[in-house]
């Protein structure tokens, strides 16, 4: 069993706490001492307050922070600052291939919801954790309390990816267990057919959830490093499969290509965010750029 800590950094906390997940919603945010262990107590000042725009009544302004900052601010409304969230687990066992990396895909995911949840809760924003394979596994509902984040890492930290998985059956359940409109977190590799998939994620937008959705494959599974006759096996089911690696490598990329392209594109089509990463590049790099880019859309 690993340890939770390990999946939150606090060099990690520091590069993106600049940085807002809840990009339609960014304010000016008040961040003061973070302890090493983000397990023992976050000591941070979460934000309720945005910019005060000519025009609004004067009594909603905030002394306080004006005589913190000489800038005007007014308090925000329950109903400006919470965005129920859920991360959204796969369990299958291709989640826990690595070729030569460090970390498994799992281990990555964790590494990436780690982060985002602690950039929710930092915002007061209740998360969740929902993890699945063939069906729905764990639930835990949203919260926003400081703890929160411990508890979904120790739970991720005691899994072991294994087994088939039913990645479209899963998100329409999701779907339908998001009482309201929610940002929902999925971590996946997305080893099974596409078109059921996307059907799902059209559903959650349909209901009115932002989503955003990070495919993970490993480093091997992007370029294809193998040279000469070797055996796959296919961890989900056990069946094997002895190729030439070089006679089809280029028809490999070819196919992985289209798979990504198309699920670029009709996310794209629907509102989703779509996140291709590759266990190559470190997670908050990848996580970063990410986070820039959401910035910069909205």
């Amino acid at each position: 069993m690993s340890s939770p800590e390990k999946y939150l950094r606090p060099e990690v906390v520091r590069t993106v706490s600049r940085l807002d997940l809840r990009a339609k919603f960014i304010v000016e945010g008040f961040l003061s001492g973070l302890h090493a262990s983000p397990f023992h107590g976050f000591s941070v000042e979460f934000s309720e307050h945005r910019k005060y725009t000519p025009g609004e009544d004067i009594k909603d302004l905030d002394w306080q922070v004006y005589a913190k900052t000489e800038r005007y601010y007014v308090k925000k409304y329950q109903a400006e600052t919470n965005v129920q969230g859920y991360l959204v687990m796969d369990l299958s066992a291709s989640m826990a291939y690595t070729y030569r990396q460090e970390m498994s895909k799992f281990e990555y995911a964790i590494c990436l919801a780690a982060a985002l949840g602690y950039l929710m809760i930092r915002q007061q924003d209740p998360v969740g954790l929902i993890t699945f394979d063939t069906e729905i596994r764990a639930a835990l509902p949203p919260k926003s309390k400081r703890s929160q984040l411990g508890v979904i890492l120790s739970i991720l930290a005691g899994l072991q990816p294994s087994g088939t998985t039913d990645v479209a059956a899963c998100l329409h359940r999701v779907a339908t267990m998001a009482k309201s409109k929610s940002l929902v977190i999925v971590f996946s590799d997305l080893l099974t057919e596409p078109e059921p998939v996307l059907e799902a994620l059209h559903h959650h937008r349909h209901r009115g959830n932002e989503v955003i959705l990070f495919h993970i494959l490993d480093e091997a599974e992007v370029h294809f490093p193998f040279q000469g006759t070797i055996e796959f096996e296919d961890v989900e089911s056990t069946d094997r499969l002895t190729v030439d690696a070089q006679g089809i490598r280029e028809d490999y990329l070819l196919a992985l290509q289209e798979f990504t392209e198309l699920y670029r594109t009709e996310c794209g089509k629907s509102g989703v965010d779509y996140v291709p990463i590759d266990t190559s590049v470190t997670f908050d790099k990848a996580l970063l750029e990410y986070l820039i880019q959401r910035q910069r859309k909205y």
